[in-house]
């Protein structure tokens, strides 16, 4: 973790505000010195955060973004108040000190729903978590955005475009109420990614959902999906690259680039899902199209006699071939062959064919114990 270092034209710092009674970390900022080009997704949830309203608004409205605030410990949803007019101060406040518009900010939350959102305290500590912004802040600011994660989730990919160095970081949160649907239409999953690359913002979106598609759309721990999910991009083209364009052999190696960072934080958010004894890989082949064998994996991944069977061990593989069979897909018993991994081991793999064409997919998951149930009996 300490290799990760953040792209060029990069700073970003977190601090305690006291959103958390804990008193930890609870406030991060990234701020780039140069304009860049951003793009979100977002959860497909009906109902959403105030802070999911802004990022939304202001991604429509603006070409150039300069940071993105993020607070831990309140989800800014269902507060009974203005929560879109709570995230625009928090906005203004960091907009005048920045010295930037209140449009090239983005804001995100995660954190308890349903709680007023302390905007005043945010306000209150913005000056020192501006002063405390550093090139080697990024590891403070992902422990800022943690709610019931057990460690930070960073990843870097360097690459060269032409005779220059781009670099792609990423950092995430989520351990539960996982189960992201990320959409460019609309305890939670957030990621930010940053980029010094030179980009047009159509390329960036491009890269950035066929990327969340393939990682972060492919995790479930619990299958419960997050008012707050949120996926934010920003690149600032610090690197001085040829401008990477859809289609190019550049934005290939880009794209490819961006899909290692996303798979590795989805990852690591499932292995670190609240009270996990096991990481579970569901890989389901020979489907008429991916999205049916999509469809087939998270059925599998989010059937609770099948998590609890991995927790305990057991062989009944009938609870698998329940789910298969209760996926929606027509599928036929006959043509369905199905091999699991040894049980006593923490990596559980679970491989399924439905003899039905040439297309697959993996979906990432894990199992569900008793302690999950704690956590989350307890979590208020």
């Amino acid at each position: 973790m300490s290799k990760i270092k953040l792209p060029l034209g990069y700073k970003a710092n977190g601090i305690a505000c006291g959103i958390k009674q804990s008193g930890r970390p609870d406030l991060g900022l990234i701020y780039s010195e140069k304009p860049a080009v951003a793009s979100g997704l977002f959860t497909s949830n009906r109902i959403t955060s105030g802070s999911v309203k802004f990022c939304q608004r202001n991604l429509s409205r603006s070409r150039n973004f300069r940071a993105i605030i993020v607070n831990s410990g309140n989800a800014n949803c269902w507060t009974r108040e203005d929560s879109l007019g709570k995230a625009n101060d928090v906005a203004g406040q960091l907009a005048r000190p920045l010295g930037v518009k209140k449009k090239e900010i983005l804001l995100a939350s995660t954190g308890i729903i349903g709680r007023p959102f302390p905007v005043e305290r945010i306000k209150k500590a913005v000056p020192a978590l501006i002063e405390g912004l550093s090139k080697s802040g990024l590891i403070n600011a992902a422990r800022a955005i943690m709610t019931t994660d057990t460690r930070i989730k960073l990843n870097s990919v360097r690459l060269n475009i032409g005779k220059r160095i781009v670099t792609i970081c990423g950092l995430a949160k989520g351990a539960g109420m996982i189960a992201p649907n990320l959409s460019c239409k609309s305890a939670t999953m957030l990621c930010f990614i940053l980029s010094d690359a030179n980009i047009t913002q159509r390329a960036q979106s491009k890269a950035l959902r066929e990327a969340v598609d393939s990682s972060f759309n492919c995790i479930t721990v619990d299958g419960c999906m997050s008012t707050n999910d949120t996926v934010l991009m920003m690149s600032n083209s610090c690197a001085d690259n040829s401008r990477i364009k859809p289609g190019s052999r550049d934005f290939g190696k880009f794209s490819s680039a961006l899909n290692q960072v996303c798979l590795s934080l989805a990852k690591m958010i499932v292995r670190d899902a609240e009270g996990s004894s096991k990481f579970i890989q569901i890989k389901i082949g020979k489907a008429r199209t991916s999205q049916e064998a999509k469809q087939v994996a998270l059925s599998i991944a989010n059937s609770n006699l099948f998590k609890t069977a991995m927790f305990g061990r057991s062989s009944n593989l009938g609870r698998i071939v329940a789910a298969i069979g209760a996926s929606g897909q027509d599928v036929k018993e006959k043509d369905l062959t199905l091999r699991v991994s040894p049980l006593d081991k923490k990596d559980i793999y679970v491989s399924a064919e439905l003899g039905r064409g040439n297309c697959q997919a993996i979906v990432y998951t894990s199992d569900l114990t008793t302690e999950y149930v704690r956590i989350n009996a307890e979590y208020s």
